[in-house]
């Protein structure tokens, strides 16, 4: 009779199942076991089976091996094999060759070679897809050729020779290829779970794009303890097959949970870093904090001039000022003033290698990742109230009919006289300002400018809107916290005339640094120069669009770009009288370019500007860094011209960088949204129907615009798409569902490391 194994463990989930066995192993580097032998000993439910499916999971990761008579051990020679090199300070940046598969059948032959850069867009099957400029398709990677690239990595591709066949009827296949070197690390932090044994650690990352385990030696944990999140930096990513990249620990995050670790998490796999590093924050240390008068010597004084700020009540770093004031012969002059970022970041230092790398700062629900040290983000560049500050100026003249008749560009000093939150401003505007406003002797001084400076900026609006700008106002939404960071309330962003007032006066600067850089070398040749630039939008696309919005009820003419924008604010306008088309608007924004940096200047389409530049919030954005710069060498009669083609490489990396912080803000939001309505479980809300796929059809609340899945399988008829996914139709009842339907729906399911809302429809 067979002894009867004892029952007792538990059973694990299959992550959970790997870095047991992981840390199991760890502890035994010299011997081999049996699955079976492994299940008994950790004292687990799971069947040999899984336990030993887990094992080759590890395998593939580089981490175990696998011995005669499936037995498994730690793979030690594999974790080791560069215990003793000696670490180089910045091996994430540099170059990795791969010699091509050389069991490959689609192997290129000679003179058939044919090589492309691009971007790695991983899937959740390990495949991927390489972007790239230079081919029309994207070129796809599976994962046996991906020789180590991760995604968002920047490689050069070799491409199998022969066009794909395809079946008749059926889109052609995309092309494919191998990964022959990795180019550009797109990120080389990670969080994770480090697992330490008594000579050295493995640290599990929790990002799935990351699918090998990081060795760390036990002297880079600093003092983390095992079974912590942690953050590790790679420092070396090691060549071959079956090795695995070496790290450090940089930064102990404690137990996995909570909104913090969260938070902490989206910036890390978006590939930021948490903190600034010592370099950099021992440079800003060393920047006195006061203005000498030799420097406020060399510029133009605006301190006399009445000049205040406009941002939300909780800023801390004011990139922006206006000054007003009415000169002799009657014209009014308008000062934008924008905090002078490059008196401090001198090119070629630590500090501004970093600002380079970042490229943003990144707005996430309940925080800021800085792209500068505090002590210039929030202090020294900060345009706070009565304290002199050094600005980089637009300073424009309008006559009595409100025509620009001058403008100038230069170094200045301000002083600013008064910090307003956009809704304190709008208490002027709106004729009731608080008593608070009233008590100040500048008041009417204030109240005046306040009021000329709206009128101005809505005859701005007015031409920027006849000259083809689209306005799009898409909704925002903003979340009450509590002190621990959980979301207590949600609403939509209200977007006052103080707001369009501060943008107009931005666009307005923009614009005209643009212009004077293309007037400056209008005679001469080309200044490069880092301009915003928005293409036209693909007119197959807005087509479709178009008959999707006539399908609802709205009909646009989009025969030429120009009536494109003007049908776009048509239904901007006809959204605002009638809820269901707002559904329209997230789809009419994707069928336009994206706005991108670049030093060829195509024009600005959505603003309808043929210049455009980005001035004025160098505190948080490098483009507009690289904008002070270039501008100033080609003030006061100098010429200066930057190589383009470098220029241009910077371009995209910013833009890459923008987009990477913008996905990072949208996943803080939705991890919001999901957090506030895991305490409304069960609770039922009304909504509309935002889109539909296969398997069920999305649904929008009001307010904190979330957006759940209504699954088909749980409704009581089989619907059919209708209408290129407008609307389904119950095969047995009939029952129509369609884009824009207001519906009533029951909170049922909340997956927050998902980010997914599930909810059911209530009759």
């Amino acid at each position: 009779m067979s002894k009867k194994k004892k029952k007792g463990g538990k059973k694990l989930t299959a992550k959970n199942l790997q870095i047991e066995l992981l840390k199991f192993l760890l502890t035994q580097p010299k011997k081999q076991f049996t699955p079976r032998q492994l299940a008994d000993l950790l004292k687990i439910e799971n069947n040999k089976d899984s336990v030993e499916h887990a094992l080759l999971q590890l395998e593939l990761a580089g981490s175990v091996k696998t011995y005669k008579e499936n037995k498994f051990g730690i793979a030690l020679e594999r974790l080791t094999v560069a215990q003793k090199q000696e670490q180089k300070p910045e091996p994430a940046a540099t170059t990795r060759k791969i010699t091509p598969s050389t069991n490959s059948s689609k192997k290129s032959t000679a003179g058939q070679k044919k090589m492309i850069e691009g971007r790695v867009d991983m899937t959740r099957s390990g495949a991927a897809y390489i972007v790239s400029d230079s081919l029309d398709s994207d070129v796809y990677i599976a994962p046996r050729y991906l020789n180590g690239a991760l995604n968002g990595d920047t490689v050069r591709v070799l491409l199998f020779p022969g066009a794909p066949r395809h079946r008749r009827g059926q889109p052609p296949r995309k092309p494919e290829g191998e990964v022959l070197e990795v180019i550009k690390r797109a990120n080389e932090f990670f969080i994770g779970t480090l697992r330490k044994s008594r000579k050295y650690a493995l640290f599990l990352p929790d990002n799935p794009n990351m699918p090998v385990d990081i060795y760390v030696p036990l002297e880079a944990c600093g003092d983390a303890r095992d079974g912590e999140k942690v953050v590790v930096r790679v420092t070396d990513w090691q060549e071959g097959k079956g090795r695995v990249p070496i790290g450090k620990v940089t930064q102990t995050l404690g137990e996995a949970g909570g909104n913090d670790f969260e938070m902490k998490k989206i910036l890390i796999n978006a590939g930021f870093e948490l903190m600034h590093s010592e370099e950099a924050l021992a440079e800003a240390d060393r920047i006195p904090e006061t203005v000498s008068p030799q420097e406020i010597g060399r510029r133009r004084d605006f301190r006399d001039v009445l000049t205040f700020t406009i941002d939300p009540e909780d800023a801390k770093d004011f990139d922006d000022a206006l000054s007003i004031r009415t000169l002799e012969n009657g014209n009014l002059e308008i000062g934008v003033h924008i905090a002078d970022v490059t008196h401090y970041l001198k090119p070629d230092t630590p500090m501004d290698a970093e600002a380079f790398r970042r490229s943003t700062s990144v707005y996430l629900v309940d925080r800021v990742n800085p792209m500068l040290p505090e002590k210039l983000s929030n202090n020294l560049c900060s345009l706070v109230p009565y304290e002199d500050r050094l600005t980089f100026s637009a300073v424009f003249v309008f006559d009595r009919q409100d025509k620009i008749v001058s403008r100038w560009f230069g170094k200045t000093v301000i002083h600013s006289d008064k910090r307003f939150s956009y809704e304190e401003a709008q208490t002027i505007l709106d004729g009731k300002p608080a008593e608070s406003l009233l008590q100040l002797t500048i008041f009417p001084e204030l109240d005046s400018a306040l009021k000329t400076l709206d009128k101005l900026a809505k005859k701005m609006r007015r031409e920027r809107e006849r000259n083809g700008a689209i306005g799009f106002d898409t909704e925002e939404v903003r979340f009450r916290l509590a002190e621990d960071g959980t979301p207590l309330e949600a609403y939509v962003k209200e977007r006052k005339n103080t707001h369009l007032l501060i943008e107009d006066f931005m666009l307005l600067a923009n614009k005209e640094v643009a212009f004077f850089i293309e007037n400056k070398a209008a005679a001469q040749q080309e200044i490069p120069f880092v301009y915003r630039v928005h293409d036209l939008p693909d007119l197959e696309k807005v087509a479709e669009f178009a008959r999707f919005a006539a399908a609802m009820g709205h009909f646009m003419k989009v025969d030429t770009p120009k009536h494109i924008a003007q049908s776009y604010n048509a239904l901007m306008r006809a959204a605002q009288k009638d809820d269901r088309l707002k559904v329209l608007e997230p789809l009419a924004i994707r069928t336009m370019a994206k706005a991108v940096y670049s030093s060829n200047n195509i024009g600005h389409y959505g603003l309808g500007f043929s210049h455009y530049a980005h001035f004025t919030s160098p505190i948080r954005r490098y483009a507009d860094v690289l904008a002070h710069r270039l501008l100033e060498r080609n003030l006061d009669g100098r010429t200066y011209r930057m190589d383009k083609s470098k220029l241009e490489e910077q371009c995209k990396h910013i833009s890459n960088q923008e987009k990477k912080a913008a996905d990072a803000e949208r996943e803080s939001v939705k991890y919001k949204q999901a957090e506030l309505l895991r305490r409304h479980l069960g609770e039922e809300f009304e909504g509309y129907v935002s889109g539909i796929i296969d398997r069920g059809f999305f649904v929008e609340l009001p307010g904190s615009l979330a957006e759940g899945l209504v699954e088909f399988k749980y409704l009581d008829d089989t619907y059919i798409m209708e209408e290129g996914n407008l609307r389904v139709k119950g095969r047995r009842y009939g029952r129509v569902i369609k884009m824009g339907d207001r519906v009533r729906v029951r909170i049922t399911g909340v997956d927050l490391q998902k980010r997914q809302i599930e909810m059911e429809l209530v009759e």
